[in-house]
């Protein structure tokens, strides 16, 4: 039998030089490779929050003072740590403190409402939370039947200079109308300031901390379904995955980077990126609570990045602040983008701002999140997401067999299998067989075609599919097409139901302020770039589209609206 094209991978030509085809198998755990970066970089700085420097020694010195607090209030191995928390140098702390112990951290958004949170906390059942204190009411407020017995008050601000914290001005989290009462509802809830948990001597070495299996985090995803699943991720993963992004930049100086976490660290992407891969290599990691174009440009007057990981919203909004002459990105060397596509137009204006690279890669929470990315080089493929990173396989398959591969060249769904894909969902056992192949291969769920020398593109999600008249139509393709129109902003389409159990093609359209909406015109655009069945029939204009907090289009929150 002839092999499959992509068995010989034939990618690995378009790598940058330097890059290898695989990595070592991971040999520490998350918490032996901080403590490395302590041991090798410690009078370097960790971590930056608005001017204030924190060291690797310092760091590490934190780590194990608040791995010591969180043992006192009977935090062990295999037990949920709850993280509520913004970007902030408490969030870091907080995170290699809990895995130090072998517990398994647990990353929540803080601007959840209780309602988004309680769901989390139920699933998981952590014990012990920490959380920001504009938060900490929806936690405590928790009914009894949630067993949290302890929750760690954190002000942010504490890890500011002083001439900092009145001007800071943050999007606070949605409370429940009723103050929650730490003292008694119910009695056995405790409220330790963060300040005391870090009050005690360091953790005894004779602790014994994980191992590499042991699942280190439990990241929640929704998927397309919308009910939030927990990847199950273990020290291995998340190590292999920083060690391939290391591995995909040679051009990284360990010990002399600085990095700008402008994604939220409660997120794969920017966990990874910033929590695990810039902490590896000993950079600096400048931190902002949420992105603001304001704090980015003041803090690249004292500390310029060399790295940005981000989305393309925000590398548009530094682009254009760069060709203003508001902000110097010269000193970025290398930027990744992922989470949605990157249009082309924003990675030329990003290069001609900077001169460094922009490139595309993709991933998901299932794997540790990064599994492919465009070469950090002149073989780099706008409009694509890239190649496997290395130790990682790619196959494309019959959505409705994922058995069958497809022939060379013919869009399917996409698989992906590497030392980054998670063990699973939490407790979920029916979803896991769903996702993960009994050989180890996770299905991705988006429909992609691959290039002969390998580089893929991402056509769809195949939940997301609409089908009209029974032809298949990809939502990305019909925005693409609305978006080339110079009076619309930005597009989302989606299905909507039809009484022949087929579905119509709807839009939901921003338009540029000024411009009225001319429905047959807008379609008669459309029909010069797309064939009639993928045109949409109803186009509704919307002052805004509802985005995650990283920017990315909730198709199915907008599916809910027009059908509302």
């Amino acid at each position: 039998m002839t092999a499959h094209p992509l068995e010989s991978r034939p990618w690995l030509d378009s790598y940058a030089e330097d890059v290898p085809a695989e990595i070592p198998e991971p040999t520490q755990t998350l918490s032996e490779m901080m403590s490395a970066s302590v041991k090798a970089f410690g009078r370097r700085p960790a971590l930056e929050f608005f001017g204030a420097v924190t060291t690797y020694r310092d760091l590490g010195e934190q780590i194990e003072r608040a791995a010591e607090g969180l043992r006192r209030i009977g935090v062990g191995k295999g037990d949920r740590v709850a993280l509520v928390l913004p970007n902030c140098p408490q969030h870091v702390v907080a995170f290699y403190a809990a895995l130090r112990l072998g517990a398994i951290v647990v990353e929540h958004n803080p601007l959840y409402t209780p309602r988004e949170l309680r769901h989390q906390f139920e699933d998981h059942g952590a014990r012990v939370a920490i959380v920001w204190d504009k938060a900490v009411d929806n936690v405590a407020d928790f009914p009894a039947d949630l067993k949290i017995e302890h929750i760690v008050s954190v002000d942010i601000t504490a890890a500011m200079p002083i001439s900092k914290r009145l001007a800071l001005r943050l999007p606070v989290p949605k409370a429940r109308a009723a103050r929650a009462k730490l003292t008694g509802t119910p009695k056995a809830r405790h409220l330790v300031a963060w300040k005391q948990l870090v009050s005690h001597k360091r953790l005894s070495r004779r602790v014994a901390g994980p191992r590499l299996g042991d699942t280190a985090l439990l990241q929640y995803t929704s998927g397309t379904t919308g009910t939030p699943k927990g990847a199950i991720l273990t020290h291995s993963n998340l190590r292999a995955n920083a060690m391939q992004g290391r591995a995909w930049v040679p051009g990284l100086v360990d010990g002399e980077e600085t990095f700008y976490a402008v994604l939220p660290l409660f997120h794969a992407y920017g966990m990874t990126l910033c929590l695990t891969f810039a902490m590896s290599i000993g950079a600096r990691l400048v931190l902002f609570p949420a992105f603001d174009l304001g704090l980015v440009t003041e803090a690249a007057r004292s500390s310029p990045p060399t790295f940005l990981p981000a989305v393309p919203p925000i590398y548009d909004a530094l682009a254009r602040a760069a060709s203003r002459g508001t902000i110097d990105l010269s000193t970025v060397r290398f930027a990744i983008s992922g989470a949605m596509s990157l249009p082309v137009a924003t990675v030329q204006r990003w290069e001609e701002a900077t001169g460094g690279l922009l490139v595309e890669g993709y991933g998901m929470t299932e794997s540790s999140p990064v599994a492919l990315g465009n070469p950090m080089g002149t073989t780099r493929r706008p409009g694509t997401v890239g190649v496997p990173f290395p130790s990682t396989e790619i196959r494309v398959v019959d959505p409705a067999d994922p058995a069958v591969d497809m022939p060379a060249g013919e869009r399917g769904e996409l698989l992906v299998r590497g030392p980054q894909i998670f063990q699973g969902y939490w407790r979920r056992p029916g979803d896991t067989a769903d996702a993960l192949l009994a050989d180890g291969w996770l299905r991705t769920g988006d429909i992609a075609e691959v290039s002969a020398d390998g580089f893929v593109t991402i056509v769809d999600r195949l939940k997301e599919l609409i089908i009209t008249g029974g032809f298949n139509v990809s939502p990305s393709e019909v925005e693409s097409a609305l978006e080339a129109h110079p009076d619309v902003v930005a597009a989302a389409v989606v299905g909507l139901p039809r009484s022949s159990g087929s579905e119509e093609v709807a839009a939901a359209v921003v338009l540029r302020e000024g411009a009225e909406l001319n429905a047959d015109a807008l379609r008669d655009f459309c029909r010069t770039r797309l064939t009639p069945y993928k045109v949409p029939r109803r186009i509704t204009v919307v002052d805004d589209l509802p985005r995650s907090l990283i920017g990315k289009v909730l198709r199915r929150q907008v599916r809910e609206q027009l059908l509302a």
